[in-house]
């Protein structure tokens, strides 16, 4: 059980610190950000499951009731090979932080799940004040695509029960046919992708650990690629040209092209479509999908490790 404890140990902190700095100096990101955001998903989902699996072996070596319930349908042999009475004395301070770090991963992602309701609940709220409900008798105003009276060019996606796409007036008028297509299909590949969950538990665990730069990059990283891999839905159906002229009519007033950091990535973005990069060869993206993939079985390896080899 200690040697599982530390190669879990070791495996987190190889997961949460050296690989992450390496994964944000790489460029192949660019050329693949759904790749991309699917390796960033498996590297958050290892450090979680080794701590996970870690706090199962610690809690099941300190506490007896843990253990009577965890090792209940596990012939003795394998009980036996976990040697639990031989836990080592930080194994219990290790499973108080590990519990500790559970609870308050539980409750950040709660809050943040609360907070997004509320701020859905205000912008719903917003838009039924602006785009009010047809006298009775009258078909609804409601649907897939809400178009606002609004002299200021935007179009977003709002998630929700329903969902609704909303596009103001002010944008139909800046942009072309096409421009507006590329626009909503950005949009909708947001939607389609549940890009908004995966910013919902990129913030969650970013707010709650902002010292562990797993996190914190996984936080960055997933605001850009979700951006990044929702242009290339567009460019792929309305074309790279269109959709970085969409985007630069659509955010000219915002400063797309300024350099503050607040808009830098709106023109890392117009660069990006006007040059777009090489994607990569289609097994090399395969092989990485399925090497990701397979990082998180390392903590269950680990973990089942001695119960499999008392068995065998």
């Amino acid at each position: 059980m200690t040697v599982c404890l530390l190669l879990l140990t070791a495996l987190a902190l190889t997961a949460a610190v050296p690989v992450p700095r390496a994964l944000t100096r790489a460029e192949w990101p660019e050329r693949e950000p759904v790749v991309a955001l699917w390796v960033w998903q498996c590297l958050v989902a290892t450090v979680l499951l080794c701590c996970l699996t870690a706090l199962v072996l610690g809690a099941a070596a300190v506490f007896h009731t843990v253990r009577d319930h965890v090792f209940a349908p596990a012939p003795p042999a394998v009980t036996a090979a976990y040697d639990l009475s031989a836990a080592p004395a930080w194994a219990t301070a290790l499973t108080l932080l590990l519990a500790s770090g559970a609870a308050w991963t539980t409750a950040m992602l709660g809050r943040e799940l609360t907070e997004a309701r509320r701020r859905r609940g205000v912008a719903r709220a917003r838009l039924r004040e602006r785009a009010p409900d047809l006298p009775g008798g009258l078909p609804p105003a409601r649907g897939p695509l809400l178009v606002l009276e609004d002299e200021y060019p935007d179009a977003w996606w709002m998630p929700g029960h329903p969902a609704q796409l909303v596009v103001t007036t002010g944008a139909l008028h800046r942009l072309t046919g096409h421009q507006v297509d590329a626009v909503l299909t950005h949009e909708r590949g947001h939607a389609r992708a549940h890009h908004d969950w995966l910013l919902h538990l990129s913030s969650a665990l970013a707010t709650g650990f902002p010292r562990i730069p797993l996190f914190a990059h996984f936080c960055d990283q997933t605001h850009r690629l979700v951006e990044l891999a929702a242009d290339d839905t567009a460019s792929r159906r309305c074309g790279h040209v269109t959709t970085a002229l969409a985007l630069i009519e659509l955010n000219q007033h915002r400063g797309v092209l300024s350099c503050a950091s607040s808009r830098r990535l709106l023109g890392e973005r117009v660069d990006r479509l006007l040059e777009p990069p090489p994607r990569l060869p289609r097994g090399h993206r395969a092989l990485t999908t399925a090497l990701a993939a397979l990082v998180p079985l390392l903590p269950l390896l680990i973990t089942f490790a001695p119960g499999l080899t008392a068995l065998a």
